[in-house]
């Protein structure tokens, strides 16, 4: 285990390597730039901006500027917000985002797995259905949907929680609920097939049978013989959907007014803000590299049968 942890984090430089070349060759390819506008700038000003941004350097010039700069942990001054560099602007966003993801995804594991062993002891009863149709609806209705919809149930209609804000003003933690239930739902109803279809299977095992013929409590055999092994597609989930949560929480963060990563990523790239968008691509590449990472380590503790040579 202890090698393969090692090799694990040694794989992280090459992939981030490969990954920050192919972002940024391909950003350049694009027609335009930070700079562009309906108005053309006169030349002058539009000289001096270049050589102060190094943009009329060639760009391999660019890239091993930018290189250079990325592994002394400087990802550059953002060329449509003047007051900020880029790690500033990702230290601000990066934590709301971080947040928020965390609790959607912490209440979509726990609610759905809670769901699929309902669901997979109630097989094809009322119940079940009940539950199957919730994560359907789950799947099927969009957030920019199902967020104004639990705006208007329980901030307009109920008047029970805040519209828009975050933690930071006057409603406190209240402005979570919403955005939270909203960025869950999708991961709350695949978390719930997920977990229903793998109980159904484990418990068709032989050695469930076996546990039941020794007189072992329902419960006993879910939480000690079950879970351990249903729970395995569940846990490889939840690596690619703690970076997508994370890095399709655009919509909701816009719903919301949250100052999240999300939003400033896709005003980065609407202004083609060359450096915001190669530290936001490097920021959501890290937290998927780190979650896989993680989710093979989790793996192993889960499956005793699973070994990392």
């Amino acid at each position: 285990m202890g090698r393969f942890i090692a090799h694990r984090f040694l794989s992280v430089i090459p992939t981030m390597f490969v990954i920050i070349t192919l972002s940024f060759f391909m950003m350049h390819a694009a027609p335009g730039g930070p700079f562009s506008r309906e108005k053309e700038l006169p030349p002058g000003v539009m000289e001096n901006l270049l050589k102060k941004y190094h943009l009329d350097e060639s760009v391999p010039q660019q890239y091993l500027r930018f290189l250079g700069n990325v592994m002394h942990g400087d990802l550059g001054p953002s060329f449509k917000n003047k007051d900020f560099t880029v790690n500033q602007l990702i230290a601000i966003g990066l934590p709301n985002s971080i947040l928020l993801g965390t609790i959607a995804l912490s209440l979509a594991f726990f609610c759905g797995v809670g769901a699929g062993i309902i669901s997979a002891l109630r097989q094809n009863s009322a119940l079940d259905y009940g539950v199957m149709s919730v994560a359907v609806m789950g799947i099927s209705v969009p957030l920019f949907v199902a967020g104004p919809i639990l705006m208007l149930i329980f901030a307009v209609w109920l008047k029970l929680l805040p519209i828009q804000g975050w933690i930071t003003g006057r409603s406190g933690p209240a402005a979570l609920v919403l955005p939270a239930i909203t960025l869950s739902l999708p991961y709350f109803a695949y978390i719930t097939r997920l977990s229903r279809a793998s109980i159904l299977e484990t418990l068709r095992s032989d050695y469930i049978r076996t546990a039941r013929a020794k007189g072992c409590s329902m419960p006993v055999i879910m939480f000690k013989h079950v879970l351990k092994g249903a729970l395995l597609p569940v846990v490889s989930y939840l690596g690619p959907a703690f970076a997508g949560i994370i890095t399709g929480s655009v919509i909701v963060e816009s719903i919301f007014a949250i100052p999240g990563l999300g939003s400033a990523f896709v005003r980065s790239a609407l202004n083609r803000d060359y450096t915001l968008i190669m530290g936001t691509v490097i920021v959501y590449s890290l937290i998927l590299i780190i979650m896989n990472f993680v989710v093979d380590i989790i793996y192993g503790l889960l499956d005793p049968r699973i070994s990392y040579k």
